[in-house]
């Protein structure tokens, strides 16, 4: 966990909220002077000189302030500043709080700067402060982040033209290859239609495919074949016109997300290549190119972040939420997570029961237990968040081997179906 800034050290506390023209800012000097409040635009010169008048009325001590973010342009501008102390806020918290002084459910920008201050002013003891990450560690968590993101477009654009194409033009899917390729977008941006395919010669057909990496003289001549032969599921100019415009457009979209993801994979890799615990994370089974470098940016490189593994158990959304009242109890998953971290340690539990015999034997008896997919993989990323932790604070590879003998000593359920 950070280590909080005494007391003592503090100069001001300030609580920002921020806002797409404007920012609400109330601010109080810890020597017990009056709430202040003011309003800054949202311009990088108005910013920045705000944080060079606290500076100088400040002499250089440290500022905590509270802001409803993690990301975003006024966290990116306030953390290039060494004397600033910043603790973001989850929303959901900061609602909550809300809440319990205003039962009508008013709000407004200056009310809550007002509460932000007032909840890191009162209860500073119970927030994390934030403290940024190296460079290159911020720039591998970010590539991650938006790597899928642009997965995420690729996925449902790939969904819309099935759908689209199921309501004209069904073959397409057993012509095209696999939908999210550039040979599909290729396919479809060409002949988006029947008779368009229809209309191409034998040889043209044969040079497409061969020219996307399709050698198989008979997978061509069978898919050749059928389009000679195929009948059109509607003849009906008002639907196959717009629809197989859209798929054009889809298919267009999907080629520059592919060539896109593709750039995001280069840039990832030469930023994971030089990241200090690479050959850690890359021990993993199933890290892979794609989780590995997740897994590094999920943990950062600052081994004081975390005190245990429960922690980021906790805090990925991992571990279950219990809610007891009375003699109810009721066991879930936790939804007020960080999304990006609690899919990274998913996938990788996904990944890792095709590499790793006790993972899979874990899986398997999740399964047999009654939990479905998704549960049987959260009970296993929990699971290996302890492992990837403590090699991560102890800096060693992971070691299949000397984890199944760690399980064979303990006496294990797992052993007899690993063997």
């Amino acid at each position: 966990m950070n280590k909080m800034v005494k007391e003592q050290e503090l100069a001001a506390c300030v609580g920002v909220d921020w806002g797409d023209t404007k920012h609400s800012v109330h601010m109080q000097a810890m020597d017990g002077g009056r709430v202040e409040w003011l309003e800054l635009e949202q311009k990088p010169d108005v910013l920045h000189e705000w944080v060079a008048q606290l500076r100088q009325r400040f002499q250089g001590r440290k500022v905590a302030i509270a802001i409803e973010q993690r990301k975003g342009a006024v966290i990116h501008a306030l953390m290039m500043y060494d004397f600033l102390v910043l603790y973001p806020v989850n929303p959901k918290a900061l609602a909550r709080y809300r809440e319990a002084f205003q039962t009508s459910g008013a709000k407004d920008d200056p009310g809550d700067s007002k509460l932000l201050l007032d909840l890191l002013s009162k209860h500073r003891d119970q927030l994390r402060a934030w403290i940024p990450d190296t460079i290159q560690a911020r720039k591998l968590q970010l590539l991650c982040e938006q790597r899928r993101k642009m997965v995420h477009q690729r996925v449902a654009l790939t969904n819309r033209i099935t759908s689209l194409l199921k309501q004209y033009f069904p073959q397409a899917l057993d012509w095209v290859g696999d939908i999210a390729s550039i040979q599909c977008c290729d396919f479809l941006m060409n002949w988006p239609d029947l008779a368009a395919v229809q209309r191409v010669r034998k040889s043209t057909l044969e040079k497409f495919y061969r020219s996307h990496n399709c050698r198989k003289a008979s997978v061509i001549d069978q898919r050749i074949a059928e389009i000679s032969s195929a009948c059109s599921l509607t003849g009906d100019p008002a639907i196959v016109e717009p629809l197989s415009l859209c798929v054009q457009i889809y298919a267009t979209q999907v080629r520059t997300l592919i060539g896109a993801i593709q750039e995001f994979d280069k840039r990832i890799a030469q930023l994971f290549a030089q990241h200090a615990d690479h050959d850690i994370f890359d021990s993993f089974p199933g890290a892979g190119d794609v989780c590995a470098p997740r897994l590094a940016a999920a943990f950062g490189t600052d081994r004081s972040r975390w005190d245990s593994a429960s922690e980021l158990q906790s805090h990925s959304g991992i571990a279950p939420v219990t809610e007891r009242s009375g003699k109810a109890l009721w066991i879930h998953h936790r939804l007020g997570c960080p999304k990006f971290i609690k899919q990274t340690f998913h996938e990788f539990a996904d990944q890792s029961i095709r590499f790793s015999e006790w993972a899979r034997a874990y899986y398997d008896q999740m399964r047999a237990r009654g939990k479905d997919h998704h549960a049987a993989l959260r009970a296993l990323a929990y699971k290996w968040i302890r492992i990837l932790f403590r090699c991560w604070k102890d800096r060693k590879l992971y070691d299949e081997q000397h984890y199944v003998q760690s399980l064979r000593r303990h006496g294990s359920s797992l052993i007899e179906k690993t063997a």
